[in-house]
């Protein structure tokens, strides 16, 4: 009888009690991490492969008409399903959901005793692991960091694989130094990008941080993210996600120039089984990996016109249908777009739709290019250096890193550190020298039409770009420019200026 096991993501005690109920299993079932807001979907997806589904300590709330259909169709198929739970269901949810299953719930007892008593297997083993104090020993530090970089996989990545095979790792007691090179893949992964962060204290980049946090508390708004190649677009995107109400849930991050237009749709929105050639399953777009939590669209200057209808149907109205599909589907998703264009000139050429750009355009955030705050180099370099070498940047080295203008930002500059720790280098003056010698035939990496040669042109584009940086305010704009309110107009008389 095949057995499927569906545990929460957040807490270790959820990985933990699903390695005991595998253990009293024998081993022989399918593990699988399930959020409260993706229950009804895994049930659905999963549990008719089953006889037996356990759902260890996820919540019963979410969409709970469709957690109770869900329910019905497995019990109407003959397909068990019993909650084990460490905290006691609403009263509503005992009304409508328990009668509709088994479930063997105390909220005296942790989540592992509870679960020990279900499958008869003694937990004293496994109790340890279930600490997450600073107390705990280094293999339990150690299974916690896998848990904890797994649910990073599944959150960014959408890998669901990861959180399961850890588990069964911790039921099959494989110590840490056993480990397998995944493993050791998906830890490595984690310890290098779960940090990202904005790193600065120039006034800049704390006003930056300050929106962030203002935008992040409300989960529905949509954020357009402006800035240049390498200023780190998508790190500003999965701030606002972690510090939202939709941390727990997964962030998907596309490049809209990445795929072909023919094949935006269905990337979107996920085809059915034989929608088109090759379509060999049925697969899931990005509105439906991504509901629950945040959908980050960059490069959203390059989407094409066909493709730019798409986005803006389903943000209309919040539905869709997959390719091929009969049926529509719900988009809960926060959606952030990213771009280094100047979309306003794209929108009075043509080449992208006013009504959708006033749609993704609810709250603008703009991040300042690195020569901008030039006074973060020292901590943004000396920051990346201690981390990788253990030791900080002498003064005569931050002084040569901030000597430097940077048109490729803070990707530019980790690189050249990078490329100092390959070559062993410690003269950065030198290194600096080389460094700009190599890209002199390079503009500017996010502006690929050539700078105009009429020098009227050359000015609106910089009264353009000192407008965006203050937020397109009149009056901040003709301070920082020293020019009058009328000269400012007539240089974005093309512009919608209120």
């Amino acid at each position: 009888m095949k057995s499927l096991l569906l545990t929460g993501y957040g807490p270790t005690e959820y990985a933990v009690a699903a390695a005991a109920a595998l253990r009293g299993l024998g081993g022989k079932a399918d593990v699988a991490g399930a959020s409260r807001r993706r229950l009804p979907e895994m049930l659905e997806r999963l549990a008719p492969d089953a006889r037996r589904v356990f759902v260890l300590g996820v919540s019963l709330g979410g969409d709970e008409t469709r957690l109770a259909a869900a329910l019905k169709t497995l019990r109407k198929d003959s397909v068990s399903v019993t909650w084990i739970s460490a905290v006691a269901a609403s009263e509503a949810q005992t009304r409508n959901m328990l009668p509709l299953m088994e479930s063997v719930v105390d909220d005296g007892a942790t989540l592992l005793d509870v679960t020990g008593r279900v499958f008869g297997v003694d937990v004293a083993p496994l109790a340890p692991y279930a600490d997450e104090s600073d107390r705990a020993s280094a293999a339990v530090r150690d299974y916690r960091e896998l848990f904890e970089a797994a649910q990073f996989h599944y959150r960014y990545y959408q890998d669901e694989t990861a959180y399961a095979a850890a588990i069964r790792m911790l039921a099959e007691g494989i110590r840490p130094e056993a480990w397998g090179e995944d493993a050791r893949n998906v830890v490595a992964h984690y310890r290098r990008y779960r940090g990202r962060e904005l790193v600065g204290k120039s006034p800049a980049m704390c006003r930056l941080q300050e929106r962030i946090d203002r935008v992040a508390s409300f989960p529905d708004a949509r954020v357009l993210i402006l800035g240049e190649s390498g200023t780190g677009k998508e790190t500003v995107a999965q701030l606002i996600h972690n510090k939202s109400p939709r941390a727990k849930e997964p962030f998907c991050a596309f490049n809209c120039a990445s795929v072909t237009p023919d094949l935006l749709e269905s990337r979107f929105f996920g085809h059915e089984k034989g929608a088109f050639t090759g379509a060999d399953r049925q697969t899931d777009g990005l509105f439906d990996l991504a509901n629950g939590g945040t959908l980050f669209l960059d490069e959203i200057g390059e989407l094409p016109p066909e493709a730019q209808g798409l986005l803006l149907r389903v943000l209309e109205g919040g539905r869709f249908m997959r390719v091929g599909g009969r049926e529509e589907r719900c988009a809960d998703v926060r959606l952030i777009t990213a771009t280094n264009r100047d979309l306003p000139a794209f929108v009075r050429e043509g080449r992208f739709r006013a009504d959708l750009y006033q749609r993704i355009n609810v709250v603008q955030l703009r991040i300042p290019p690195l020569r901008e705050h030039r006074e973060d180099v020292r901590d943004i370099a000396d920051g990346w250096w201690f981390n990788r070498h253990r030791r900080h940047l002498a003064e005569d080295q931050i002084a040569a890193l901030a000597a430097y203008d940077y048109p490729g930002n803070v990707r530019e500059l980790l690189n050249l550190l990078e490329r100092a720790t390959v070559l062993g280098e410690e003269d950065f003056a030198s290194l600096v020298a080389e460094h700009m010698e190599m890209n002199a035939g390079l503009g500017r990496p996010d502006s690929p039409d050539a700078v105009p040669d009429e020098l009227d042109a050359v000015v609106r584009r910089h009264v353009r770009t000192v407008f965006d940086k203050y937020g397109r305010s009149i009056a901040r704009a003709t301070k920082a420019l020293g020019i009058s309110r009328n000269t400012l107009k007539k240089y974005l008389k093309e512009e919608q200026v209120k």
